[in-house]
C-alpha cells in the first residue's frame, strides 16, 4: 500500500480539537472496512514542532511531537492548526519560513481555524479564497487583503490549499482531504466509523455576527 505522509504541526497552546480531530480522521481511514483490524490506514501520521520537547495545550495536555523541523521527512500533506498559540507564531521567522519551505513540497496544505493565519502570514494564501473561525474572519480580511474570506463556508477548498472554519471543522476539512485521495465513499465511511455526521452541507454552521464582514 501507498502510504501518504500527513505532517500535522504542533506549537505551545494549539487547540486540542484542531490538531486531533484531524489525526483521528487520517488515522482511522480504511479502503476496505472489511478489513479494518488488519490493514493500516493509508496515511503515515506525523506531529512536528520546531524543537523536540513536549508541547503544552491551553487544557494543559502535554504532548510529545514525533519530529522537529529539522528532522521531519517529506510530507504529502501538512495540516496547520490554531488556538491562541498562533498569536505568538505570527511572529515566529522560523514558523513561517519552515511552513513555505514545506508548501513547496506538499500535495495538499490545510489548516483548522486560526491556522490559516499562519498560512497567510508565511504569503500562501495570496490570490486565494480562505476562511477560518468566525471571531477571525475580520481579523484575515484585514491582515491579507490578497485573500478573499469566506465568511459562509464550512471548508473551502481552492486548489490544493483547503482551509476550515473553527476547532471541530478540522474533522470536516479532513474528511475532504480523504475524499480527494480515495473518493468519497471511503471518506463516508470513516466518518461512520467515527460516528461522526458526514459533511453534505458546506454551510458554516456557527451564525456569524451580524456586523461581521461588514
Amino acid at each position: 500500500m501507498e502510504r501518504k505522509r500527513v505532517g500535522i504541526v504542533l506549537f505551545d497552546a494549539v487547540e486540542v480539537l484542531d490538531f486531533c480531530g484531524p489525526y483521528e480522521v487520517f488515522s482511522a481511514v480504511r479502503r476496505d472496512e472489511a478489513k479494518r483490524r488488519e490493514e493500516p490506514s493509508p496515511f503515515e501520521l506525523l506531529l512536528v514542532a520546531e524543537k523536540s520537547g513536549t508541547v503544552t495545550t491551553p487544557g494543559g495536555m502535554r504532548v510529545t511531537p514525533d519530529a522537529t523541523f529539522s528532522t521531519c521527512p517529506r510530507l504529502d500533506v501538512l495540516v496547520v492548526p490554531g488556538g491562541w498559540g498562533t498569536r505568538r507564531e505570527l511572529g515566529n521567522p522560523a514558523m513561517l519560513q519552515w511552513l513555505r519551505e514545506r508548501n513547496a513540497e506538499v500535495e495538499t496544505l490545510a489548516s483548522v481555524c486560526t491556522g490559516a493565519m499562519l498560512l497567510g502570514s508565511a504569503g500562501l494564501l495570496d490570490g486565494l479564497h480562505a476562511t477560518t473561525h468566525w471571531r477571525s474572519l475580520d481579523w484575515m480580511r484585514d491582515s491579507f487583503p490578497a485573500v478573499t474570506v469566506e465568511y459562509g463556508q464550512h471548508v473551502v477548498e481552492d486548489g490544493r490549499v483547503v482551509t476550515s472554519a473553527g476547532i471541530s471543522a478540522g474533522i470536516d476539512m479532513a474528511l475532504k482531504v480523504v475524499a480527494r485521495y480515495h473518493g468519497e465513499k471511503v471518506a463516508r465511511a470513516t466518518a461512520r466509523h467515527m460516528e461522526y455526521p458526514y459533511p453534505d452541507s458546506n454551510a458554516r454552521r456557527v451564525p456569524l455576527p451580524p456586523l461581521a464582514g461588514c
